[in-house]
């Protein structure tokens, strides 16, 4: 890859795939809303800033008149907490997800490839079945793989590849987020006991270093039409994760497992092919879990989060 569009580029995984990708010379032309959340990369020379909301997306191949090779789609409102009960925010990002894959096929990109996550594979399994009980995260994840379906749709009569990275927990320096492991490791830190599920589900955390190692694989060597796991291709329950980061953070801190139950409904990880973006790619994670939370854990405590 020589060139490429990063939507999102200011945020958490956007912000970490534009770095990876500048540092290793590639041009980056990262769209972002604003233009303070693009600063931290103007000493790149390679970095061309692309100031635009959602509602200048059909806009986008008049602003980029280049030869692009990919087109990575992070941009995505509300990805944790009320947010996923917002079914007019989580609609809108359908909406322009697919007109991002318009501007690809008009910008001439080879390839398009859309951020998903780890709750499509959910989906899929309650999809049809006669009865189930959604979480408000349904809203989310089903968004998701409408926007997947539609976009795979758009690439194939677009003469564009697609593929899509499907992201299990993800963690690491610059999720300002409340999500799981940054509650916890908040709690652990301050010794605060940690009220959690039974933890007996299978579960998986990715560090945000792997994850951008694992876009840009699948910008370079991602068959066309394949939605890829990104995760560990080996994974533990939720309990003994956490387990590890307390052991790591604060081992005397209480962990009250079992506060809450288990989610009646889950990812069948056994129905997940977990080698498919080793096997097509050659990636797999390499972030060492205790240095990656103790990095992390520093950073929350710098930014007071």
């Amino acid at each position: 890859m020589k060139k490429v569009i990063i939507t999102g580029a200011g945020g958490f995984i956007g912000g970490a795939l534009t770095k990876k990708l500048l540092d290793e010379g590639v041009t980056v032309y990262g769209v972002d809303v604003d233009k303070k959340r693009l600063v931290k990369f103007e000493r790149y020379e390679s970095f061309k800033p692309v100031i635009a909301d959602f509602s200048k997306y059909p806009r986008l191949h008049e602003m980029i008149k280049d030869d692009v090779d990919v087109f990575y789609h992070f941009a995505w409102q509300g990805v944790f907490g009320k947010a996923f009960q917002n079914y007019s925010l989580q609609l809108d990002n359908a909406k322009y997800t697919c007109e991002a894959m318009v501007q690809a096929i008009k910008i001439g990109c080879e390839k398009f490839v859309f951020a998903g996550t780890m709750n499509e594979y959910e989906m899929n399994e309650y999809i049809c079945a006669d009865y189930f009980e959604p979480r408000y995260t349904y809203i989310y994840s089903a968004v998701k793989q409408v926007s997947e379906a539609i976009c795979k749709t758009l690439a194939f009569n677009g003469n564009i590849e697609f593929c899509a990275g499907r992201i299990a927990m993800a963690y690491g320096e610059n999720n300002y987020s409340m999500m799981v492991p940054n509650v916890v490791m908040k709690n652990l830190m301050t010794n605060t006991p940690c009220k959690l599920v039974e933890g007996n589900n299978n579960y998986d955390m990715i560090y945000i270093d792997d994850i951008a190692c694992a876009f840009e694989a699948i910008g370079k060597s991602g068959k066309n039409m394949k939605s890829y796991y990104v995760g560990h291709r080996k994974v533990k329950t939720f309990r003994e994760i956490i387990e590890e980061i307390a052991r790591t953070l604060n081992p005397s801190c209480p962990l009250l497992f079992g506060e809450y139950s288990d989610a009646p409904s889950g990812v069948d990880y056994a129905n997940i092919d977990l080698d498919a973006l080793y096997n097509d790619t050659g990636f797999e994670c390499k972030a060492d879990f205790r240095e990656s939370i103790m990095k992390t854990a520093k950073w929350l405590k710098e930014e007071g989060i």
